[in-house]
């Protein structure tokens, strides 16, 4: 399996769309689907029925949305394309934009 570019936990920044230039943190991400859900971006509208442990009625979610849409945010919060390189033996993820490693 491929390493992702673009992972759980990582502050993104949003590149088209209605939410253009709104960071976020990624919740999910699905790579079949080539998605992402990213807390509080995209936010839809959804009816909700009534169960045990919630209320009925309109709740706001977010949905998700596609990765070539999105890129990661560096230090200053500006967005960053992202590269591999092999550091002391370990693969990890550096920022294009300023050259720092992402994780690792």
């Amino acid at each position: 399996m491929a390493m992702q570019k673009i992972r759980k936990g990582d502050k993104v920044v949003v590149l088209t769309g209605k939410d253009k230039g709104r960071t976020g943190e990624v919740i999910q991400v699905m790579p079949k689907e080539d998605r992402a859900v990213v807390r509080g971006v995209n936010m839809v509208k959804r009816h909700q029925r009534q169960t045990q442990t919630a209320e009925a009625g309109i709740i706001n979610k977010e949905a998700s949305i596609h990765l070539s849409n999105l890129a990661i945010a560096d230090k200053e919060g500006k967005p960053t394309r992202v590269g591999f390189q092999v550091i002391e033996g370990k693969k990890v993820r550096v920022a294009k934009r300023s050259g720092e490693v992402i994780d690792g």
